[in-house]
């Protein structure tokens, strides 16, 4: 959850497309829209799991145009062959 973060805060769409599980991947991210948020947070607030699936609640905090928002998520994630992927979530 920590590096999908970092990577929205980098624009990393290439990074997120690949961490993101192909049944649920959206074709683009578009990070060029405007206004962009400027992201000042994140907070884990609870993570559970087994080897193969995990769930992770968290708060990020951003801004746009001066004005503050939170995010807060529960978000699936599944292992495949190693490598973590995100699947889908709520927001709350």
């Amino acid at each position: 959850m920590r590096s999908r973060y970092v990577a929205y805060v980098l624009e990393l769409e290439a990074y997120l497309l690949a961490t993101w599980h192909a049944d649920t991947r959206p074709e683009s991210l578009h990070f060029k829209q405007e206004p962009r948020p400027k992201w000042l947070g994140l907070s884990i607030k609870r993570a559970s799991g087994d080897e193969r699936h995990a769930v992770v609640e968290f708060v990020a905090r951003y801004k746009v145009n001066g004005r503050a928002f939170r995010m807060h998520e529960t978000s699936r994630f599944e292992r495949i062959e190693g490598h973590w992927f995100y699947r889908d979530g709520d927001l709350a």
